[in-house]
């Protein structure tokens, strides 16, 4: 085959898939408003379930869920008539899986719903299949053609099944008023984990900080500096508030014979940059990068504008904020 076909093949596959999500857009109803208010009262997990590419799909929808503050995981339909069963309570939500509603898998799942009063959530394209009629609320799929050439392997209704999974995921979202901060709680490794810390999670605090008073010498100030290792020292005046910073920078620029015998006032750069310890990380690091002044530290402020803490370019670097 061309490149041109090649193109072409691709272009009514992703088309077709499109008309699909659209048509599923465009049927949207009350049942979905149902499905959500049945898993966001909930007291206990959603069971997400199917069988071969639905399961796929599934497994990848509770995982999303699971991580967007809706606690949730997969089980196989086989192993659940094979002892797993047993991982289902009456506080839980099935949410099940079948394009043609008949696979004959989940008809132990389905059973154990009904018999124990489990909520169960069909997702289908077909109304009138075993599992569509067993369903509590139906949210249906688009009955649309495979992409596939020969209209069999799944294709349109498992992105279809795909898209309805993040639609659910995220209107829990925002029906719970899910944070940042929530999003980095299930998320603490990786880059996203990274990303989302706070400068409060890698600042340097208590003791760490290298704060003199207005009256101090530099002398003094430049063995504070030396011995908290972080190229720089805070002011405060009387009221315990930042007035100013003396950096490395600042050292050799004031360098001169009496530097030692003078008050830090007379060395310090005032109203100096500072960030708040609820803010994220990246946003340090940004603020560092874009002063065009080759700033490497923050000092981090309270309310009161007192220093709570020191955050330094390197402390952005090793957690993997970048």
């Amino acid at each position: 085959m061309t490149t041109e076909q090649d193109i072409d093949c691709a272009k009514r596959t992703i088309n077709s898939e499109i008309e699909a999500i659209r048509a599923m857009e465009n049927s949207l109803d009350k049942s979905l408003s149902d499905a959500l208010d049945i898993m966001q009262k909930a007291t206990g997990r959603v069971i997400v379930t199917g069988m071969g590419k639905s399961g796929h799909i599934g497994t990848k929808i509770a995982a999303t869920l699971a991580s967007t503050g809706t606690p949730s995981f997969f089980i196989h339909p086989a192993e659940a008539s094979h002892g797993d069963l047993g991982m289902l309570t009456e506080d839980d939500v099935v949410l099940a899986i079948s394009n043609g509603g008949e696979s004959k898998e989940l008809s132990d799942i389905i059973i154990y719903c009904k018999r124990y009063g489990i909520p169960l959530i069909a997702i289908t394209k077909n109304p009138d299949s075993s599992l569509g009629r067993a369903g509590d609320i139906l949210l249906k799929l688009p009955d649309y053609r495979e992409a596939c050439p020969l209209g069999m392997a799944p294709t349109t209704s498992t992105t279809a099944t795909l898209m309805l999974g993040d639609v659910l995921a995220v209107c829990l979202m925002e029906r719970k008023g899910f944070s940042k901060l929530d999003y980095k709680r299930r998320h603490p490794g990786g880059k996203l984990g990274a990303m989302l810390q706070k400068v409060s999670d890698l600042m340097h605090r208590g003791d760490e900080i290298p704060i003199v008073t207005e009256n101090t010498f530099m002398q003094e100030a430049m063995l504070t500096m030396s011995s908290k290792m972080l190229g720089c020292v805070g002011v405060v005046d009387t009221f315990g508030k930042l007035i100013g910073i003396i950096t490395d920078g600042d050292l050799r620029r004031a360098m001169s014979s009496d530097i030692l015998a003078k008050k830090v006032t007379e060395v310090m750069t005032e109203n100096p940059k500072t960030i708040s310890p609820e803010v994220l990380a990246a946003e340090a690091l940004n603020t560092m990068n874009n002063t065009g002044k080759g700033i490497t530290q923050l000092f981090v402020l309270d309310e009161d504008q007192k220093p709570v803490g020191v955050i330094h370019i390197h402390d952005c670097l090793r957690a993997g904020v970048a």
